[in-house]
């Protein structure tokens, strides 16, 4: 199901040109109501007038993160506190967080393409759709609500925790869809296992899962366990939530950008120079419709690249690839660049162990090291007879650090846990915790 065929399924010549008029017109109001903006143009010699193109959108300056702490927490806004609705914010790992605004108008923009983002999943008028995304100041639980709601579903604001009552109404609500970072919901499918319950036999179909990075080995653990299909969607608070681009059900073949909202481009994150398409490189958006908070040319920090070709499904929106990682998120191994999320696939690859780890940064001395802790699945533990002691522990290392190092090329100690040893999540999973400076690093 394309929720809104005309928007969808744009031709080229006509969306860029929807595109552009967009653009002029956020460039305007910011230039003319946000002083962040009117100097940094002025810093790049650019006017309002300047931007005649798709082309001249790289004279504008970038706006980082940071733009938005130094701003907190409103100063960024393009309109006075009278016209806007509702701020949402992001706890970041330090500091202050991101505070983001909306209108009227902006809620009822990101219900559309949020409606669009669970119909391309699946989702369809009177299913019920179970909401396992937490409410509040994180964008996730009210985006997918309000797109819910937009599309016509039966929508159940359940949010995250409280595992035994989530299950408790899949069982009686029968959704047909669920939506969650897959970390808690692969937790909820493991709950309902030990509870005797077979969580392939619910009613669901169709899981859209996002907030936190997963894997094409994650995707598979969750469509066997709940036998749904697994759609990967986006979004960011900084943009507008999530929303801003999902997979199709048909194909699952890179996710649909509403890029008649948001205009992407992908830059290599040292040059800041555009890639081509198909090169991975840092994911950048421009809204072009946003009211309260404009924003241009983001830097989002997320590693990813873009396909422009028609997808099987008829939607002609720009593609992004799953993302691959975060900057920020990417570990440096005796000079080699690996990201959580590739470690990820390798774990999976081991029949032995489930999805939960944890990469933990130590310092020795002047060095530091980093040790993977993964940890095994109830059968593996039941058939040591739930003695660590019998596992041959030294062989399973062997295979995992042996994973590791021929997909990742690096080298990294790994420590084998009891099942149920490391915490699980509610919301999004912490992968990393860095003990060098004693805190943990939540990633997005």
């Amino acid at each position: 199901m394309i929720y809104n065929v005309e928007k969808e399924t744009l031709n080229m010549q006509d969306k860029e040109k929807l595109q552009l008029e967009r653009l002029q017109k956020t460039v305007q109001v910011v230039y003319e109501n946000v002083p962040f903006y009117k100097e940094k143009f002025a810093e790049n010699n650019i006017t309002p007038e300047q931007v005649r193109s798709l082309e001249d959108l790289k004279k504008l300056p970038f706006t980082k993160k940071q733009d938005l702490r130094d701003h907190y927490p409103f100063g960024l806004f393009a309109v006075d506190q009278k016209d806007m609705v509702r701020v949402h914010a992001s706890s970041g790992t330090s500091g202050k967080p991101t505070v983001v605004g909306y209108t009227r108008g902006d809620i009822e923009v990101w219900s559309e393409v949020v409606a669009r983002a669970i119909a391309a999943a699946g989702g369809e008028p009177g299913h019920v759709l179970h909401n396992a995304y937490g409410y509040g100041l994180f964008t996730g639980g009210l985006g997918l609500h309000y797109g819910s709601e937009q599309l016509g579903m039966v929508t159940v604001p359940v949010s995250g925790g409280n595992t035994t009552r989530q299950i408790l109404l899949i069982e009686d609500f029968k959704p047909q869809v669920i939506c969650g970072t897959p970390s808690y919901v692969l937790n909820i499918a493991e709950s309902m296992e030990k509870m005797g319950k077979d969580p392939r036999q619910t009613s669901l179909k169709y899981g859209i899962f996002g907030a936190e990075p997963w894997s094409e080995e994650m995707r598979q653990t969750l469509e066997e366990k709940l036998d749904i299909k697994a759609i990967d969607i986006y979004g960011l608070s900084e943009i507008m939530g999530p929303g801003v681009s999902i997979e199709c059900h048909e194909s699952q073949n890179g996710l649909h950008i509403a890029d008649d909202h948001f205009y992407v481009e992908v830059i290599d994150p040292e040059t800041l120079e555009p890639v081509k398409d198909g090169e991975y490189g840092e994911l950048v958006f421009t809204s072009l419709t946003k009211e309260a908070f404009p924003i241009i040319r983001y830097r989002t920090g997320d590693i990813a690249a873009i396909d422009r070709t028609t997808c099987k499904c008829g939607r002609t929106s720009v593609r992004m690839s799953r993302v691959k990682g975060r900057i920020d998120d990417m570990l440096i191994i005796r000079g080699v660049n690996v990201f959580p999320s590739e470690i990820e696939n390798c774990l999976l690859q081991v029949e032995e162990l489930v999805p939960h780890y944890q990469i933990l940064l130590k310092k020795k001395g002047t060095m530091d090291l980093i040790e993977l802790q993964a940890e095994v699945n109830e059968s593996t533990f039941e058939k040591c007879g739930g003695d660590m002691k019998h596992l041959d522990m030294d062989e399973l290392k062997r295979r995992i650090e042996y994973q590791i190092k021929s997909n990742c090329l690096v080298s990294i100690h790994v420590q084998i846990m009891e099942p149920n040893s490391i915490p699980r999540s509610e919301g999004k999973a912490v992968r990393i915790v860095d003990l060098r400076e004693e805190k943990v690093l939540q990633k997005k």
